[in-house]
């Protein structure tokens, strides 16, 4: 039987460095668990100055996985940043539009649309208003 021939060091070091990049990947990109991030409020939560978005702009509140929209009319609009692909949440917001971290989805800030795939679904809706000058999003109605 002929013999094989061993593994060189070249080849055991690629594989040992392979194995912990593609357990974060999995990490990454599996879908919400136990340590999952809440795919949007559950209570009221104030956000912030309603003078911070400006008509036709939105502000990203990473802190509560949650962006915030006014349309050209002046209405608030308000959805959960968690992405509806694999429950990644997005943290960051180009102009008007999201951009998922995890495999690249967008989402349109004002509308909640997908205009990116792999996400097909669009972003959760969620309530908001202003109140005193404050901006308050929630759970939605």
């Amino acid at each position: 039987m002929p013999e094989r021939p061993s593994a060189s060091r070249r080849t055991v070091l690629r594989g040992a460095a392979v194995v912990p990049v593609a357990g974060l990947g999995l990490a990454a990109c599996s879908a919400p668990g136990n340590n999952a991030v809440a795919a949007s409020p559950t209570a009221p939560v104030d956000l912030g100055a309603e003078s911070e978005i400006a008509k036709g702009g939105a502000k990203l509140y990473k802190d509560h996985n949650v962006v915030v929209s006014r349309d050209r009319s002046g209405a608030l609009k308000a959805y959960s940043t968690v992405c509806t692909h694999a429950g990644c949440p997005i943290n960051k917001l180009q102009g008007t539009t999201l951009v998922c971290p995890c495999h690249g989805s967008e989402f349109d800030a004002v509308t909640g649309k997908v205009v990116q795939s792999p996400a097909t679904v669009p972003l959760t809706r969620l309530s908001v208003k202003a109140e005193n000058g404050r901006i308050v999003a929630g759970p939605a109605a």
